[in-house]
């Protein structure tokens, strides 16, 4: 189990960009094909940008052409929590960072691989660590 990472409102804006506490801190979300992370093919490993917790590994990346970076599976199940997310007279299952508690975006089931999840999730929640300096 993850331990939370707890800061105050102050303490959040502070430390993010407007755009990142908009959707970290408040649920929202980047226009489709807007993302810094959208293209990116590099290897690495994406990280929230809240707290720094490794969510998901650039293997796991691909294209849906949904315009968000979508991937088939978190790095450990264990960093990533879901919420029944009932907003805007949709019935979406939320995905968010276990440590910060960050809104991170959503998962649906039409992706690849065995178990056929797309997590779409907004550039502005992670941050990229390229393969060369993972480690470091």
């Amino acid at each position: 189990m993850t331990d939370k990472l707890d800061l105050t409102e102050a303490q959040w804006r502070e430390k993010l960009t407007p755009e990142q506490y908009s959707i970290l801190r408040e649920g929202g979300t980047e226009r489709a094909f807007t993302g810094k992370y959208e293209k990116n093919k590099a290897q690495g490993l994406y990280k929230c940008a809240g707290c720094g917790l490794p969510l998901f590994p650039s293997d796991t990346k691909y294209d849906s052409g949904s315009g968000w970076p979508s991937f088939s599976a978190p790095a450990d199940q264990g960093n990533v929590e879901m919420n029944r997310d009932m907003s805007h007279g949709m019935v979406r299952t939320e995905v968010v960072c276990a440590k910060c508690e960050g809104h991170l975006g959503h998962v649906f089931p039409d992706g690849p691989g065995p178990e056929g999840l797309r997590y779409c999730i907004n550039s502005a929640s992670l941050d990229f660590e390229p393969e060369d300096k993972a480690g470091d």
